[in-house]
């Protein structure tokens, strides 16, 4: 059987086994949602903070699903020995993998789809104005907090400390990316760092996508930024990784 053949059947198990946990479920859709239709409810009439708040609210879903999820999920799998007896049998690691990191995928593509129809139906701000941009930059998004989240796992010492480690680097990325208010008004020591890290190069493309219209050429900067954060990612991902449990 082929290594793309058992990936699929991987994916679709993982996606029964995402749908039996409710609270996993609550916190990958529901959560970011919540956030949306609340500051969305309290800046229903002003359309400038709702051009911010839809894409902040998209690229805080992509995080949430991929870098929060992954390094949490990851951490469990190696703390529990799960990939220790993954790696001892006949499946691939790689087709294992692949079926764990494409479900996260295929939450933040549905939490995408959500937002685009939250933002037409409650909010009116109508559908993507560029969908190349928004599809460009959803892609590099999932692929980046996704290599993230698995690279970040690496320096969680165990399941129980996976919410305070991912939550000290969440939180306050979301808060400093201009998730729910314009980066201009932050002082400038925190709009550099939000620069910096890649959030706010998602959500400039997401908001490119979602509501401007910008053309790509307009984002090579954050396309720049993103691909640098990724194949930094990508590389710690699997040069720290291991399928057995810390000494």
């Amino acid at each position: 059987m082929s290594t793309a053949t058992l990936s699929w059947r991987q994916y679709r198990l993982e996606r029964r086994m995402f749908w039996r946990n409710p609270a996993a479920a609550f916190f990958s859709f529901f959560l970011p949602l919540l956030f949306l239709f609340l500051f969305g409810a309290i800046f229903r009439d002003s359309q400038e903070n709702l051009d911010i708040i839809v894409p902040g609210i998209a690229g805080l879903s992509v995080m949430a699903t991929t870098f929060n999820a992954l390094a949490t999920q990851m951490t469990f799998l190696r703390e529990q020995g799960v990939l220790k007896r993954i790696h001892g049998t006949p499946l691939p690691g790689g087709a294992y993998l692949a079926g764990i990191i494409g479900s996260a995928a295929t939450n933040a593509v549905f939490q995408i789809a959500i937002v685009i129809v939250a933002a037409r139906f409650v909010f009116n701000i109508g559908w993507p104005q560029n969908w190349p941009d928004l599809i460009v930059f959803t892609l590099l998004g999932i692929t980046c907090f996704a290599a993230m989240g698995v690279a970040y796992s690496h320096v969680i010492p165990n399941f129980e400390a996976a919410p305070a480690y991912t939550n000290i680097v969440f939180l306050p990325m979301i808060f400093i990316s201009s998730v729910f208010y314009d980066v201009d008004v932050l002082p400038k020591f925190l709009a550099d760092i939000a620069e910096a890290l890649p959030l706010i190069h998602v959500i400039n493309g997401l908001k490119a996508g979602l509501v401007t219209g910008a053309p790509l050429s307009d984002q090579l900067s954050d396309l720049a930024v993103l691909a640098i954060w990724t194949v930094a990612s990508v590389f710690f991902a699997i040069r720290g990784f291991s399928w057995t449990t810390r000494d």
